[in-house]
């Protein structure tokens, strides 16, 4: 089945010049960029986005981080996008992901892990809406 998925790559490997590595590995296993977009995560967006942390510890933490820097935000398709696109992205925390996967070739802790991928369709609907209206 043919899905839409959003992925963000972060602050971090924007940083760290890394963009065209992982859109690189997103076209190698067949998935389509249909919206690609370098810019600012806004204050409104990353609470609409982080709203089931609110009011966590680490959630003050995590809005300044993806609001800290530019970051690329995609919408990406494919069959399977969303599972396809987690399997390649890896485990949520760098040192689980494994080997070959985004987070674990360049993944450096769990607070900066490069990137963000819709965890189901259902939140693949809600996040674009987000980043793209």
């Amino acid at each position: 089945m043919i899905q839409n998925t959003y992925v963000m790559i972060k602050p971090d490997a924007v940083a760290r010049g890394l963009i065209g590595r992982i859109v690189g590995r997103v076209e190698a296993v067949g998935l389509t960029i249909e919206r690609m977009e370098l810019s600012m995560v806004t204050a409104e967006q990353a609470a609409a986005n982080y709203a089931e942390h609110e009011g966590k510890g680490f959630y003050a933490g995590l809005v300044e981080y993806i609001t800290s820097g530019p970051v690329v935000k995609l919408q990406i398709s494919g069959e399977e996008a969303v599972p396809v696109m987690r399997k390649l992205m890896g485990a949520t925390n760098p040192k689980d992901a494994a080997p070959g996967t985004i987070r674990g070739d360049f993944g450096l802790s769990l607070d900066a892990n490069i990137i963000h991928g819709s965890d189901s369709p259902e939140s693949a609907v809600r996040e674009l809406a987000i980043f793209f209206g």
